[in-house]
C-alpha cells in the first residue's frame, strides 16, 4: 500500500492557487483512476483506489500547509507504512512552470508543507515536484504562490495534470524516471 499526499490549503478561496497544485494533481488522479469516495480522515480528505495492481491512498491534509505533517503522520502510523511508501506532490518554485520532477529525499527549499512533513517524519520520502516557476524576486514569492494560475496558463496546467494522472502507473510501480519521461513526451508541442 502506498500513501500519496497532495499539498495545498483547504477552502474554496485557495482552490486555484499555485500553492494548491498538489491538491489538483491528486484530484485528477482520483478522477482518472476511479478512486472511491472522499472520506474525512486523518485531519484531511482520504480516497482509496488502485493504480494498476497497486493499492494507493490519496490524502489531502486539511490542516493548512504549515501543519501538513500532522495529517501525514497520523495516516502513516495508522496504516503502519514506511517512508518508502510515501509520495508527496507539491509546488516547486525552482522548477520551470509545468515541469514535473521526481526526487527521493532532500531539503525543504523553504516550502512549509515539506518542512512540516520533515519535522514529523523525516526527509526520506519521495517527492513529485510540480514546477510553478519563480516570480523573479524573493519579496514577491508569497503573493505569487498564493495567487491563482493565470488564464494563459490554464491549458498548460490541465495538460500537466492530465499527463500526471495518465502516467501514474509508472510512479505506483516505483519507476520515477519513466514517469517523468512519459510526462515530458506528452507535454511536447
Amino acid at each position: 500500500m502506498q500513501l500519496w499526499v497532495g499539498l495545498g490549503n483547504p477552502g474554496p478561496q485557495y482552490a486555484l492557487h499555485r500553492h494548491n497544485v498538489g491538491f489538483m494533481a491528486l484530484d485528477t488522479i482520483a478522477e482518472v483512476h476511479n478512486f472511491g469516495p472522499v472520506q474525512k480522515k486523518f485531519q484531511g480528505w482520504l480516497q482509496e483506489g488502485r493504480i494498476g495492481p497497486e493499492k494507493v491512498l490519496l490524502l489531502k491534509p486539511a490542516t493548512f500547509m504549515n501543519e501538513s505533517g500532522r495529517a501525514v503522520g497520523d495516516a502513516m502510523r495508522f496504516y503502519k507504512l514506511g517512508m518508502e511508501d510515501l509520495t508527496v506532490f507539491h509546488d516547486e518554485l525552482d522548477l520551470a512552470p509545468f515541469k514535473v520532477k521526481v526526487k527521493q529525499g532532500g531539503g525543504t527549499a523553504g516550502h512549509n508543507g515539506l518542512r512540516s512533513i520533515d519535522q514529523h517524519l523525516g526527509a526520506e520520502f519521495r517527492r513529485v515536484r510540480l514546477g510553478i516557476g519563480h516570480p523573479g524576486h524573493k519579496d514577491r514569492v508569497t503573493g505569487y504562490v498564493l495567487g491563482n494560475f493565470a488564464k494563459a496558463e490554464q491549458d498548460d496546467l490541465i495538460e500537466m495534470l492530465g499527463a500526471i494522472a495518465a502516467e501514474a502507473d509508472w510512479l505506483a510501480r516505483g519507476d520515477g524516471v519513466r514517469f517523468m519521461n512519459d510526462i515530458a513526451v506528452r507535454q511536447q508541442p
